[in-house]
């Protein structure tokens, strides 16, 4: 029996479409792999001209080299954005989703930026140029391993929430003893009032150590040891929960096959079924 995922398109639409599928989504196939190793080459080469390009006496020397080049990746890049569209039964979810936000934004600022070329807009072409960057993030969809680590940030969300309600918490109250110590009777200037007080305790209690504020009294050096000394064990804390989560997405055997309808990855091994949109993931599945 084939191999290949039922898609919903209508005939005869179905054969072609489904070969575009297979190339653009299906990361197993001979195709597939070619396709992303392409895909991966002209990414990294686009990000790598924007960068370039930012370069004053490189972009004096070779500004035309790097318009021609930009304008051929973006054209690459556009035709890759419709075929997503037009191969998948459900073209709104890729829209929408993370990579087709991303895959859009790694466009439009090439054509935006061709629609303002009068001078007082050149600075608004160059925040435009920077937002190209956002092809690196392409790369992500080419990793296996992300859907998992995507998977455990997921599951981990409301732990890390309340953790990080009760790190506000902490350094609230310590910001403002800090304030008590040091800034109330004058004793240090730079602890002038609570928010930069609060500021310090960030600073402090995430190992940063910026050094612009700092504590003079015994008594706030002492305080200011033992919540240097709580940080280190706060650092370690959503690390652990984000390795318990991923070691729970990697038992499951998640597999890096996409839907036909909805473009959606992390389905497990054995699935009939899309997770997300419920359309068979296999002909098999038919029955």
């Amino acid at each position: 029996m084939s191999k290949h995922r039922h898609t919903n398109f209508p005939a005869p639409q179905q054969n072609w479409r489904k070969k575009i599928y297979e190339i653009i989504y299906e990361a197993e196939t001979p195709s597939g792999k070619a396709f992303d190793v392409a895909l991966i080459i002209c990414i990294l080469m686009s990000v790598f001209v924007v960068m370039m390009d930012s370069v004053d006496f490189l972009n004096v020397k070779y500004g035309q080299f790097f318009y021609v080049a930009e304008w051929i990746f973006t054209i690459l890049f556009t035709i890759e954005y419709i075929l997503r569209i037009t191969c998948i039964g459900k073209p709104i979810k890729y829209i929408t989703s993370f990579f087709g936000i991303v895959d859009l934004l790694s466009i439009i600022p090439t054509y935006l930026g061709a629609l303002f070329p009068s001078a007082r807009y050149l600075l608004v072409i160059r925040i435009l140029r920077v937002l190209r960057i956002f092809r690196i993030f392409k790369l992500a969809q080419f990793i296996a391993e992300g859907n998992m680590l995507m998977e455990a940030l997921k599951s981990s969300g409301r732990k890390i929430l309340v953790f990080l309600a009760g790190v506000l918490a902490l350094v609230t109250i310590m910001g403002s003893l800090m304030y008590i110590v040091e800034g109330l009777e004058g004793a240090n200037e730079k602890f002038s009032d609570i928010p930069t007080s609060i500021y310090w305790s960030i600073v402090t209690v995430t190992t940063v150590g910026y050094g612009d504020v700092i504590p003079m009294t015994i008594l706030g050096k002492f305080l200011a040891s033992i919540f240097m000394i709580i940080g280190y064990g706060i650092i370690a804390v959503p690390t652990g929960i984000v390795t318990v989560e991923m070691r729970k997405s990697f038992a499951k055997n998640i597999t890096a096959e996409a839907c036909s309808s909805c473009s959606r990855e992390g389905h497990d091994r054995d699935a009939l079924y899309c997770k997300y949109c419920g359309i068979p993931l296999k002909e098999s599945a038919l029955g």
